[in-house]
């Protein structure tokens, strides 16, 4: 069988507005708030890196040219960034993605590629995701198939400041239940299995935007229509993960990794 390649490009939603850390982001975007004294999406630019993507278009609205200064052309991180600003403000993740799709290549290949929420903190290895067997299986079920796999989904325990979860991952059948190892599987919207946290961080075909039309529009319907369809996959991951999303949780993060 030929080799698959992996997916190259990758875009970091960086649009959001932060309201919950206000004072902390009227002046400055979230995603340039520091962790552990880095920018987290500077984080996260260099893991991609590592990970082998070479391209990354990063979306902006609120104080966007702070986030375009800060970065630049992406050559200090060993990629190239491309910037798809969002005037007016932010498309919300669904419309963002759809406008940014021809800096993400959908005008070239039916190529997935990663998308990572920048208001996170995790130590997520990305080229696990990259050369996932389920990724393989994706880039293998596209081109016109009807059934191909739209997307693949990081999935981690529910936070206690949650209120739910956001969809289950049945266990595989060979792990022990009461074990943290991670497993992989078919996305559900209902099941017995505890539910589990959309991380932020999947692989999504250009696909799964197929009749959308432009403007604001949120991501999760088209995830869930997916889901229901059968044709999305995900994988739990025990390791850290944050939702860098209030002052107090950004706080507690960095004294953590003081």
């Amino acid at each position: 069988m030929t080799e698959l390649k992996s997916p190259r490009r990758a875009m970091l939603l960086a649009a959001g507005r932060g309201e919950r850390m206000r004072p902390v982001t009227d002046h400055t975007p979230k995603p340039l708030v520091k962790v552990g004294g880095t920018p987290l999406i500077e984080y996260h630019l260099r893991k991609l890196a590592a990970a082998g993507v070479a391209d990354v278009v990063v979306n902006h609205a609120h104080l966007g040219e702070q986030i375009v200064a800060a970065l630049g052309n992406g050559a200090r991180f060993g990629l190239a960034i491309h910037y798809s600003a969002e005037p007016g403000g932010s498309l919300e993740t669904a419309g963002g993605i759809l406008q940014a799709l021809p800096l993400l290549g959908a005008n070239e290949s039916d190529e997935p590629f990663i998308v990572v929420n920048a208001d996170v903190w995790t130590d997520y290895n990305f080229s696990a995701l990259l050369h996932h067997k389920l990724q393989h299986k994706l880039e293998r079920k596209l081109n016109g198939n009807p059934e191909a796999m739209l997307a693949h989904l990081v999935l981690v325990d529910t936070p206690a400041y949650k209120a739910g979860g956001d969809f289950y991952l049945p266990p595989d059948a060979a792990r022990d239940a009461n074990s943290a190892a991670a497993y992989s599987g078919q996305v559900a919207l209902h099941g017995d299995a505890d539910w589990l946290t959309f991380a932020g961080l999947s692989l999504l075909s250009p696909r799964l935007f197929d009749g959308l039309q432009p403007g604001r529009s949120p991501l999760l319907p088209l995830l869930q229509a997916a889901i229901a369809a059968g044709r999305v996959s995900g994988e739990y991951f025990p390791g850290a993960w944050y939702d860098v999303g209030t002052v107090e949780r950004l706080d507690a993060l960095n004294r953590q990794l003081a």
